[in-house]
């Protein structure tokens, strides 16, 4: 008996050391001294793939080779310096690396302005760079954007402007004027031969495919209308081209407050003759609708004349294919997931994406790496399991499906594996930092919540290891609002630092929840596009509330003690929740979020045209019910807002005007403005200030027990 009791006692006391080491909190910087690796692609031959990654706010390229794929350091960029690395693409011979160093291209404007996080006297520029496969010095080319290398990879065309300009890619002489044509120019596509480029021309009310060859050869318009015609495409044999037709812009004034069918269809055109022959029409429906998800229409002329697109017409953003004479389409992947990052196979014969589907019910909340063939409805998952897999692509020579991998631990880096199936080797993973805390991390849970009006509401439950002690809460809600939080880390780098700040707050002894509310993406067309969501009546917020609810009724939270943050559409929420909810949030961190959506939406803005919007003052209405403003008289709890004054997805007035209506009422209130950084946090630095200020908040707020 007394060796049986001795025992437990020595376990108890083991375990108790375990669960304190386990409950042992780290400091912000080290989870979020991760490297992000985005921009994977791949050459158009042989085994070479290439990536972006940012290792602490210094973003780099890197390169692989098979059939080892060890990785190697392209570039030597070695500042934090929120100069962000995009357009990345290999030439098809695969010798070069081309890619955009500069601007800021998750934002809803001005993308191609530079940022200035280091308050440089004279900032940095937007330009693009190309550097050897093999190595060597990068090489400027010019300023501009949206870089696309020819099949030749001799040349690079990219926007300048509004313009199409042309540059050696090896850089042995001038960028020059390609070709001018009047309005805006964009969404250039190579000829499989390299001897013509396709491009859009955007004259605002409508737009034009147009295909230039030479200086002296008019500029062939395809099939020009009164619509908007975008994402232009070559057939195999470069004779023809396929594209996607909205309506243009115009008509009586309508309903602000209506859902209506926004009308698309896919159209072949002979490029000699600039004919053009719609083939496939979207449904009439609202889920019929222009696609509004990841690659938009996501067109392609694929193998065997055939024409694949993605559709949300059955509820679930799927892909589909269609003869090239028409006819009618064949659903490739059908089931309650999403395809999302889609891409073609170079043999043109394959449609790899990632998918939040698997043998899992928990896939729901993943995303795993699937494949397709054009011409037939049989689609693999390649990688199930609890893992989360995005951006696939194939390699040229068509034997190994590259993509970044991520689990609840380890952060995202690049993966390879056979196309043939077989085991995901991981890449790169000695460049994880010894610091950080790889073992400490908890693995989120999904919790599914019902909303009063019976909407179905995934979150995902970040509990802290230890004591049974009544914990303080956090409510976590994500921007967009076309985004989803999974089950691990995530594929954008603005919400793998969510992930983080979630994973950090844990770790300091917050209970976190973290809220899919709909208007967000992977739960079907009902969810994505509510009705009265947003502006036309925030149905989204009882999503969040009824979350809050949930987590105040569980055994090891304090109901007195629930915080709320997020960033951008979450700061909005945060800021609807603590207006209109303070009894039930204690306090929250506001994150360049929405405050007045009369502000931000340009539909209430009068046009000066004699006809009038039947609804505008019904509109006005709700729109200012659904802001947080106007019930800022019931907003008595404490609140940080946090804001970058060259915010390009928000505006920086939004939370001025906050500030002046909070500070009037008396309301509890921290500020923090971070100059010259955008939306997206593009200086590291700065990104852990936003994330210490925020943890420092809530833990003198809500760390104390109310008495």
């Amino acid at each position: 008996m007394k060796t049986f009791t001795f025992l437990c006692l020595i376990t108890g006391i083991l375990l108790s050391k375990t669960s304190l080491v386990l409950a042992q909190p780290f400091p912000l910087e080290a989870v979020k001294s991760y490297p992000f690796p985005n921009e994977l692609t791949s050459a158009a031959t042989g085994s070479r793939i290439a990536w972006a990654l940012n290792e602490q706010g210094k973003r780099n390229v890197y390169v692989a080779e098979g059939p080892d794929f060890t990785p190697r350091k392209l570039t030597q960029y070695t500042d934090d310096d929120g100069q962000e690395i995009t357009s990345l693409s290999i030439s098809d011979n695969g010798k070069w690396v081309v890619y955009v160093r500069g601007g800021d291209h998750g934002s809803n404007w001005d993308d191609d302005v530079p940022v200035n996080t280091l308050s440089a006297p004279v900032p940095p520029s937007v330009k693009l760079w190309s550097v050897p496969f093999a190595g060597g010095e990068p090489k400027a080319l010019a300023e501009g954007d949206a870089p696309v290398i020819s099949p030749e990879s001799n040349r690079v065309a990219f926007i300048k402007g509004g313009q199409v300009w042309v540059a050696p890619t090896d850089a042995s002489s001038a960028a020059k004027l390609f070709f001018t044509a009047r309005g805006t120019n964009g969404e250039l596509n190579w000829s499989p031969d390299g001897s013509k480029l396709a491009f859009v021309c955007d004259r605002k009310d409508h737009a034009f495919v147009g295909v230039f060859t030479s200086e002296t050869t008019p500029i062939t318009w395809i099939a020009p209308s009164f619509s908007k015609d975008a994402s232009p495409r070559w057939s195999p044999d470069g004779r023809q081209l396929t594209f996607a037709r909205t309506s243009g812009s115009g008509g009586a004034p309508d309903s602000i407050l209506a859902r209506r069918h926004r009308p698309w269809s896919v159209w072949t055109a002979d490029v000699a003759s600039g004919t053009a022959t719609q083939i496939w029409q979207a449904p009439k429906t609202l889920a019929g609708s222009v696609p509004s998800t990841h690659g938009g229409f996501n067109l392609h002329w694929a193998a065997n004349n055939r024409i694949v697109f993605l559709s949300y017409q059955n509820g679930w953003p799927h892909l589909y294919s269609i003869a090239a004479s028409g006819g009618s389409p064949l659903l490739l992947t059908g089931g309650s997931f999403m395809a999302e990052h889609i891409t073609l196979s170079y043999d043109k014969k394959w449609l790899v994406f990632s998918g939040n589907t698997g043998p899992d019910k928990l896939d729901i909340d993943r995303r795993h790496v699937v494949r397709v063939p054009v011409d037939k409805a049989d689609m693999e998952v390649l990688t199930p399991g609890n893992g989360l897999e995005w951006t696939p692509v194939i390699t040229g020579d068509g034997s190994t499906v590259a993509m970044i991998s991520a689990t609840a631990q380890r952060p995202p880096l690049p993966t390879v594996m056979a196309f043939t199936k077989g085991t995901p080797k991981v890449l790169a993973q000695n460049l994880i930092p010894a610091s950080f805390p790889l073992k400490q991390l908890v693995t989120p849970k999904q919790v599914i919540v019902k909303a009063p009006d019976g909407t179905t509401v995934h979150c995902q439950l970040f509990e802290p290891p230890g004591s049974s002690a009544k914990k303080p809460s956090i409510i976590y809600v994500h921007g967009g609002p076309p985004r989803q939080m999974l089950l691990g880390w995530n594929y954008s780098d603005y919400y793998a630092n969510a992930y983080a700040m979630n994973q950090y707050l844990a770790s300091q002894g917050f209970v976190v929840l973290s809220v899919n509310y709909r208007l967000g993406i992977g739960y079907g067309y009902d969810f994505h596009q509510p009705a009265n969501g947003g502006a036309t009546g925030a149905s989204e917020y009882q999503d969040v509330r009824a979350a809050a609810v949930w987590l105040s009724g569980q055994s090891e939270v304090d109901p007195a003690r629930i915080g709320i943050y997020g960033g951008s559409y979450g700061g909005y929420l945060t800021a609807l929740a603590l207006a209109r909810d303070s009894k039930l949030f204690a306090a929250g961190v506001d994150i360049h979020g929405v405050h007045d959506w009369s502000q931000q939406r340009s539909a209430l803005t009068p046009t000066g045209r004699f006809e009038k919007v039947p609804d505008l003052e019904a509109a006005a209405k709700v729109n200012w019910e659904s802001s947080p403003i106007s019930s800022v008289d019931g907003w008595t709890s404490p609140v940080l807002l946090i804001h970058g004054d060259d915010d390009r997805n928000v505006a920086f007035s939004q939370s001025t005007d906050l500030v002046r209506r909070l500070d009037k009422q008396g309301v509890p209130m921290e500020t923090l403005v971070i100059v010259n950084d955008t939306h997206h946090w593009m200086k590291h630095a700065n990104a852990l200030k936003m994330g210490n200020a925020t943890g420092d908040f809530f833990r003198r707020k809500l760390m104390k027990p109310k008495q």
